[in-house]
């Protein structure tokens, strides 16, 4: 294959983050026919079509590939900016992937001394089970994910877990269950859903009572914020971190329902490798690299890692 010229792949890039030629070309500040005669060039060099001209576009198959690719070689010239001692384009962002409950509670903290620092970053939030996806699909460089498996030309770091325990408020435990909550009456009380990737509550009360599939009655609140605070408002019964409940339970404000069945949710890193296998490490840690380790350390201090 003859070499992919640079602008045509930004312009895949723009493409796929703005899902039109339009917004696409406003990004690169060029004009749509530009965008469009990049795109043509970079689909006549590997000899398939690219992006489906539907609104919103997406990408093909090897469109992906070719992003991935796209993505991989924007984080390089970024770390070679940052070894020059260049400031970073205004437009310059570095694209990862967390879980809500991780967003909510310890990744904000582990990345603030590289933002104030002014590392771009683009956060893309998404379950834990499915952030991997994104990064399959080359839209994120890096991921935090439930997926211990790296993919090809990727490194994969453990975290370590948190732990998922029930919880109520006291009113709603005095209303809706004066007896405690059992195997006879878990399925009629309301259980909050964060969304419908959310099998949380499931995998909870498949453990705590034995069953397999439970069918709960549901309550969606898509937001892992307004979650907790849904089920201190006497919402339901849900299903949270730990580590975010914990004022909350110290206060009273929430209870905890059987806390001995907890739930152990394993995280990892994976980030793919920007450098050539076996090539010597840099003078300067690679911007990506240092996002890694940031997590890694911010981790560490906040999850379990036994």
């Amino acid at each position: 294959m003859k070499d992919l010229d640079p602008a045509a792949l930004d312009a895949l890039a723009a493409l796929a983050d703005a899902t039109s030629f339009e917004r696409a070309a406003q990004r690169l500040a060029i004009t749509q026919s530009a965008v469009s005669q990049r795109l043509r060039t970079l689909e006549l060099q590997v000899g398939q079509p690219l992006v489906v001209r539907s609104r919103p576009l997406r990408l093909t198959e090897p469109g992906k590939l070719l992003l991935r690719f796209a993505r991989q070689l924007q984080a390089m010239r970024a770390d070679l900016a940052h070894e020059l001692g260049e400031a970073p384009a205004s437009d310059q962002r570095l694209p990862i992937a967390v879980n809500a409950d991780s967003l909510a509670t310890w990744v904000l903290p582990a990345l603030d001394a590289l933002v104030h620092e002014g590392l771009s970053l683009e956060l893309v939030v998404d379950d834990q089970d499915f952030t991997h996806d994104w990064l399959r699909q080359g839209a994120v460089l890096g991921c935090v994910t439930s997926v211990s498996e790296a993919l090809r030309g990727c490194r994969v770091v453990p975290l370590g877990a948190m732990h998922y325990t029930a919880v109520a408020s006291p009113g709603f435990i005095a209303d809706m269950l004066p007896q405690g909550l059992n195997l006879a009456n878990f399925a009629q009380v309301p259980f909050l859903i964060f969304n419908r990737k959310d099998d949380m509550q499931q995998q909870w009360a498949s453990k705590a009572f034995g069953v397999r599939e439970p069918r709960l009655s549901e309550r969606y609140v898509p937001s892992s914020e307004a979650y907790v605070r849904a089920a201190a408002m006497g919402w339901g019964i849900g299903v949270v971190p730990e580590l975010q409940a914990r004022p909350l339970l110290d206060s009273g404000a929430l209870v905890a329902l059987r806390p001995d069945d907890r739930l152990a949710v394993r995280l990892y890193w994976h980030q793919w490798k920007l450098g050539p296998d076996g090539a010597a490490p840099s003078a300067r840690v690679g911007l990506l690299d240092r996002v890694g380790d940031a997590l890694l350390a911010g981790a560490r201090t906040a999850l379990d890692v036994t």
